[in-house]
């Protein structure tokens, strides 16, 4: 159905403006009324038509942020737990939304709802501001009569699960800056300041030593070939994020990312801790634990963990323990494998894996923090030699003329 831009005032006469998914004007002037709002019929209009048009750049416009998810979610839940109705909490929220598309979301939801709808369905409809373990909660949630509490939860998991991401990307983030200042130091040197040397060598009237000599030719075969450089370097990146998105590639790349020397340890913490924090919140919220196996693997991020929290929702769904398969993966460390046992084992199995995500959480904090420490002074020592090395490779015939006048 279309979607209607309208214009109207309250009860209490204030002007107020929305957007609603109708047949027609007329139904969209019917439901008005039904919520005490005086429309402006002649500001009733389809959206996207005549001066409305939006205008979008594939790539550009407002986005739905995860944090402006977790706030709403938080806000959601206090006015839930007030007693104020759905319809009236999501009209709130959507008045106040300052992003455009998290707006349009909110939207939508309160027009599903108002409906006959559920929360949960109207929440389905929107999968980039609502993932399928946030819309599976809040059915848990509305069939179980306990959706503040399970909005309370989610917002929790989604803070922990934003922090988390935040560490992930200083991991990898600070090691590229460092490698990339690097690179642009020595492109400069390269064409720049070695081609000026270079010039003055040429009326040396002796051959170069070999260290300066194989430093010009490549200065000079970098001038001469940059363009090509940055290019295929441009382009090798671009084939490989190409590749890391396609499943072929994430069969070939994952595997080998637990496997490296210190950024692999992070991985593997990083997976157990969100596995762990994922499953139990969902247990908890009374998500059946198949589904909220199913949603853990869709949502691990690794093929290597993918593939064995599948294989711990056969054997469950066999009627035996996830703690066998997850014992044979390479990811989950033994300590967590019998932790999950025992959790299994007394009927606590939530609070077994809210306390191991904990855990996992703060070593990847502190695996995070000893790595930077690692990779500051390697960074520092490896731009050194590189630069030093140039420096004294460009001085060695200056030096070699000194020797001689003396």
């Amino acid at each position: 159905m279309p979607v209607y831009v309208w214009e109207g005032k309250n009860a209490a006469g204030k002007k107020v403006t929305g957007e609603m998914e109708a047949k027609n004007t007329q139904a969209v002037f019917n439901a008005l009324k039904g919520q005490r709002i005086t429309p402006n019929a002649g500001r009733i209009r389809e959206k996207g038509k005549g001066l409305d048009m939006e205008i979008k750049i594939p790539g550009f416009g407002p986005k739905v942020k995860g944090k402006d998810v977790v706030i709403f979610t938080r806000q959601f839940a206090t006015m839930i737990d007030s007693g104020l109705p759905l319809v009236q909490a999501l009209d709130i929220l959507g008045k106040q939304c300052e992003n455009k598309a998290f707006k349009r979301v909110l939207i939508g939801v309160k027009e599903t709802v108002e409906t006959g709808g559920t929360l949960a369905d109207g929440m389905g409809k929107f999968p980039e501001a609502y993932d399928s373990l946030y819309v599976n909660m809040v059915q848990a949630g509305e069939s179980g009569g306990i959706l503040d509490v399970i909005l309370e939860r989610l917002s929790v998991h989604m803070e922990k699960a934003m922090k988390l991401k935040r560490e992930i990307k200083t991991a990898m983030i600070y090691p590229a800056v460092v490698i990339g200042a690097a690179v642009i130091v020595t492109s400069v040197l390269l064409i720049f300041v070695i081609p000026t040397f270079a010039e003055l060598f040429k009326d040396f009237g002796q051959a170069l030593p070999l260290p300066t000599q194989m430093v010009i030719n490549l200065s000079d075969f970098f001038v001469a070939n940059w363009f090509f450089i940055f290019g295929g370097v441009g382009g090798a990146l671009g084939f490989f994020v190409r590749f890391m998105k396609q499943e072929r590639g994430k069969e070939i790349i994952h595997p080998l990312a637990l496997k490296m020397p210190v950024f692999g340890d992070i991985i593997r913490k990083v997976a157990v801790a969100r596995f762990t924090r994922t499953l139990g919140t969902m247990i908890s919220s009374g998500v059946p634990i198949l589904e909220a196996l199913n949603i853990c693997a869709r949502t691990a991020g690794n093929k290597v963990v993918e593939r064995d929290v599948l294989r711990a929702r056969i054997a469950i769904s066999e009627g035996k323990s996830m703690v066998e398969p997850l014992a044979e993966s390479v990811v989950f460390p033994p300590m967590v494998v019998q932790m999950i046992g025992v959790g299994e084992s007394t009927g606590a199995l939530d609070a077994m894996l809210q306390k191991i995500a904990d855990f996992y959480e703060d070593e990847v904090d502190n695996a995070v923090g000893a790595m930077k420490q690692l990779i500051e002074p390697i960074m520092i020592l490896v731009l050194g030699v590189i630069i030093g090395a140039l420096v004294i490779a460009m001085y060695l015939p200056i030096f070699k003329m000194g020797s001689v006048v003396g």
